[in-house]
């Protein structure tokens, strides 16, 4: 396969809707409008790409060094932990007082969130890495009683979450790190085979599938990232630098959008009655907001950098970080960005790598010589791979540099 690490330098949800009740400063606790101050911060012993979790008073994150953690949301001080046998880049899911896990070792764990302990582990066909760039595992979601992810093993699994006694598999023809999205009687997902499956949710059968165009670069047109429901719309992405609209029912594409120097990665639907979705982009830098029904561009705006990660949002802001190692709080209605928090990977580690502009240093290709050293280099500078959580006055930001950062207003 093409090297494609020079190419990236120089160019380098269970179910989402659009609809929306009640308030969201009531849920959230109004707007981050300016910058925010350090909480606290912790430290594990390797870089964390899934998303912090908050539940109640308790932070839950799971890290590459196989290590889920559960920390208190006040001090940070780490309450319990649960180790797996993998590195785990998947975020975990809570139902009441059981909390579901992608061990990142071919093992689904059912754990009490208290306690951390062992309730039932489910073991798939194993776990791989498609390549350095594939940054995320499937995220278990659950619905009805029953816990839906896929593996690394090519199957999309639906497991009883009582019992961890499997309900339905479902085979596609690459790896699967989606996270399902589920809508009506239908769930939704992404396969590194380029293909988008609608299945029958109570019995795994196939309704439809819609195959990406494929890209130089990507022939396959492989689907890394996750699908996301706004509108009556399932929008996806993959790595032929394509934006797809499918229709729900039928599969077909009701519009798509191409990118001109790399991905869109993560959508994100607005939690307004709004009919906009807000998609980050990777080699073009780019956070954008977009009319769902037609793909018409209200806004964009620039963060400098590969965006990874879907937005957080509250009434009128959004928040996220790309792989530079900063995370961002923009304006909603024009994207104008409000404020810049920087990781301490990005403090220590910024001019190894970038010029005080943040802009890629003139020396760079003698400096990062393959694509794992890229994927290093983002580590080193604390780039976000993903979403902040957001409870009341804090808000939770999980980095490569291994540290999980709690700000507050």
């Amino acid at each position: 396969m093409k090297t494609y690490c020079n190419f990236l330098i120089a160019c380098f949800s269970v179910i989402a809707t659009c609809a929306f009740a009640g308030s969201i400063d009531t849920l959230h606790g109004g707007d981050f409008n300016n910058a925010p101050t350090l909480a606290w911060k912790f430290k594990a012993n390797g870089p964390f790409f899934g998303s912090p979790i908050i539940d109640g008073q308790t932070v839950y994150v799971a890290g590459l060094d196989s290590t889920l953690y559960a920390l208190d949301l006040i001090t940070g001080k780490a309450k319990c932990r649960f180790t797996t046998h993998g590195p785990m880049r998947a975020t975990p899911c809570i139902n009441g007082m059981e909390l579901f896990l992608n061990g990142g070792d071919g093992n689904l764990y059912a754990l009490d969130k208290n306690s951390g302990k062992l309730l039932w582990k489910f073991t798939t066909g194993g776990e791989r890495l498609y390549d350095p760039f594939d940054y995320y595992q499937s995220s278990p979601v659950f619905y009805n009683d029953v816990v839906y992810f896929g593996s690394g093993d090519s199957c999309v699994y639906a497991v009883k979450a009582a019992t961890g006694k499997m309900v339905w598999r479902f085979a596609t023809k690459g790896v699967v790190h989606n996270t399902v999205t589920i809508g009506g009687n239908k769930l939704f997902v992404g396969s590194y085979d380029g293909n988008v499956y609608a299945l029958n949710i109570q019995s795994g059968q196939l309704i439809w599938k819609f195959k990406t165009v494929g890209h130089n670069y990507f022939p396959k047109g492989e689907l890394e990232f996750s699908p996301t429901i706004c509108n009556g719309l399932l929008f996806i992405s993959g790595r032929d630098y394509n934006l797809y609209a499918l229709d729900l029912e039928k599969g077909y594409c009701h519009w798509n959008r191409a990118f001109e120097r790399g991905w869109a990665t993560r959508i994100t639907a607005s939690l307004k009655n709004d009919s906009l979705i807000y998609v980050s982009t990777s080699d073009d830098y780019l956070i954008i907001a977009m009319r769902a029904y037609t793909g018409e561009i209200v806004w964009k705006t620039n963060v400098r950098n590969n965006i990874m990660s879907s937005c957080a949002l509250t009434g009128g802001m959004g928040y996220l970080g790309p792989l530079l190692g900063k995370f961002y709080g923009f304006d909603l209605t024009t994207g104008a960005i409000k404020w810049t928090f920087a990781t301490d990977g990005y403090n220590d580690n910024h001019l190894k790598y970038y010029k005080a502009d943040d802009s890629f240093r003139d020396d760079i290709y003698s400096i990062i010589l393959s694509n794992e050293a890229l994927v290093v280099a983002q580590q080193n500078t604390g780039g976000i791979n993903s979403t902040p959580a957001i409870a009341n006055d804090l808000m939770v930001v999980s980095s490569t540099d291994g540290t999980i950062y709690c700000v507050k207003k």
